[in-house]
């Protein structure tokens, strides 16, 4: 087996996806009623809690992938562990800023040590999910790895078998059972994509002697496969802004997704989050109350970081030269807040110097210089990110919420963004596969114009908010037509963006609407709809989905490296 970065590649790909292991979680439609000759006999057991195994299955993934917990702890690798629904992804971007870049001051910088980040989805290449220092791992370093966690599993799969076959012996009467080596060596005995990859960034960090790791969770927390993690790693957690998201694993209710991501708090550690249920919010103040149930029951201490002093720190934006994923947004002085107060609590911790405060002094009056710095060199693809395309004249607007609370703050920043360009068309690029497309686009239209200053006090008017609507599915090449009819690919299901599309007409049927099953279409009418606009300049907001903005960005940058 070639054990190049293309054979990983392909290699992963035959990995149980994590779509696969999510739909596990749907609930089933209800069973037609009984009919008078069926038996109740033939009722279903007990559900399988799916998520209780979670952990204890990946304790075994991690010691047949050579990983033993002595190794994680001896290895001097100390963690941050960052569980939410909004802002994970910018709060790790942060936290290896402040970790990597806070380096004017040496002392600081010898005690970080090498930082390593372990983050998802990722946009363009999977070597995104794996930096060292800020930098995406090498395909080098990326297969080596790869391959370590994928032979020490087929290893571990043929001792099994062996030590069964010598064990058990062959019954009377019963057929041996035949495995052949293509199995044990194939992805029947490896775990799915996400647990799989969990494996390679600890391979990964352990042998190029990460000292400091941002670790995001995937899903959740308390049964997510990142918290398999010995708890003397962990320096600190946070817990970002939560909102509804994966219902089937989590719930419906903030509180009950609280419980779950309340999961990465450790015994004797600070858990940073946001302070919720100001203002007489009753289901803020009950996530709350849990929050601070699951702290005291795991013995950690609950940082609860307060809005007005955030406010009155004001947070740092990005100035200077900007570069590609500088994070934007007037709401990420609430993301800075909880990377910085996280960040000085990992430095305290790994040094072992003592603390006094406990939770009442946030420390957000006193960050040192080198901080303020550092976080302006904090980078995401895809958050609230600005580009320029290189064909047409178009300002693209991307970010990839997918929630109605994320999508509120999308809102904001569009409308912010578009002040520079009144005059110019808007287009709108929307995908939302998995959710109710149509309510989403709805939400963001009325966020938007509830945003746009000069339309209160009664002076509100009906407003053409786009001048065209796309909405497409996330694949980025057309649909394969061609060859032999075997091989001619189905017709794609329009179900969602027709019903997004319908929404969009709903409330501004001024806007042209288009429906299209893959991205490079899209990309290709929306440079049209610009070039034909005598020279004005376009913006488009891309939002909905972080696979359509992968789509998008591999769309943009042909020529990306995997």
């Amino acid at each position: 087996m070639a054990r190049t970065y293309e054979s990983a590649l392909s290699h992963l790909a035959a990995l149980q996806s994590n779509k696969a292991i999510t739909s596990l979680f749907t609930p089933p439609p209800p069973p037609p009623p009984p009919s008078s000759s069926s038996s109740s006999s033939s009722s279903a057991g007990p559900k399988q809690d799916l998520n209780a195994l979670a952990i204890p299955e990946m304790q075994a993934w991690l010691l047949r992938a050579g990983i033993s917990t002595s190794d994680l702890t001896k290895s001097g690798l100390r963690c941050i562990h960052v569980a939410g629904t909004k802002g994970k992804g910018s709060v790790c971007a942060y936290l290896t800023a402040l970790l990597s870049h806070s380096s004017s001051e040496e002392e600081v910088r010898r005690t970080a040590g090498k930082v390593g980040t372990y983050t998802s989805p990722h946009l363009v290449s999977v070597r995104e999910r794996i930096a060292i220092n800020g930098e995406s791992i090498s395909r080098d370093l990326f297969a080596r790895y790869f391959f370590e966690v994928w032979d020490a599993c087929t290893e571990a799969a043929r001792a099994e078998l062996a030590s069964r076959s010598s064990s058990d012996g062959k019954r009377e009467g019963e057929e041996e059972e035949e495995i052949s080596e293509e199995h044990l060596a194939g992805p029947a005995t490896k775990p799915f994509y996400f647990r799989f990859l969990t494996l390679v960034a600890l391979r990964a960090f352990l042998g190029e002697g990460v000292r400091s790791a941002v670790i995001e969770c995937g899903i959740g927390g308390e049964y997510d496969s990142t918290n398999v993690l010995p708890p003397e790693l962990i320096t600190a957690s946070v817990v970002t802004q939560l909102g509804i998201d994966h219902v089937g694993m989590l719930g419906g209710t903030l509180p009950e997704i609280a419980w779950h991501k309340a999961g990465v708090c450790k015994a004797g550690r600070k858990c940073f989050t946001r302070k919720l249920g100001e203002g007489g919010e009753e289901e803020g103040e009950e996530t709350m109350r849990v929050l601070r149930r699951r702290a005291r029951e795991k013995d950690a201490m609950l940082v609860e970081v307060e809005d007005e002093d955030v406010v009155r720190w004001g947070g740092v934006s990005v100035c200077g030269e900007k570069r590609v994923g500088s994070l934007e947004g007037e709401f990420q002085k609430y993301n800075q807040a909880l990377a910085v107060l996280a960040a000085r609590e990992h430095l305290r911790v790994i040094t072992g110097e003592n603390s006094t405060q406990k939770s009442e002094s946030h420390g957000l009056e006193d960050i040192p210089a080198s901080f303020t710095s550092a976080l302006q060199y904090a980078r995401l693809r895809g958050r609230c990110e600005t580009r320029e395309d290189e064909t047409a004249p178009i300002t693209w607007l991307i970010d990839g919420a997918h929630t109605a609370e994320s999508l509120t703050e999308v809102a904001r920043w569009f409308v912010g963004k578009i002040k520079t360009n009144p005059n110019g068309n808007t287009l709108l690029l929307f995908n939302q596969q998995d959710r109710d497309a149509g309510r989403l686009v709805t939400g963001l239209l009325r966020d938007i114009e509830t945003s746009t200053p000069n339309n209160d006090q009664g002076q509100k008017k009906q407003k053409q908010l786009f001048t065209h609507a796309l909405f497409t599915r996330n694949d980025i090449h057309p649909r394969n037509s061609s060859g032999k009819e075997a091989d001619v690919e189905p017709e794609r299901d329009l179900t969602v963006q027709i019903a997004a599309a319908k929404a969009m007409q709903d409330i501004s049927p001024d806007t042209t609407t288009h429906i299209l099953d893959n991205v490079s279409d899209a990309v290709a009418e929306i440079r049209s709809i610009a070039n034909q606009d005598g020279g004005r300049r376009t913006t488009v907001l891309v939002t909905g989905s972080l696979h359509l903005v992968g789509a998008l960005l591999r769309t943009l940058e042909p020529e990306a490296e995997d």
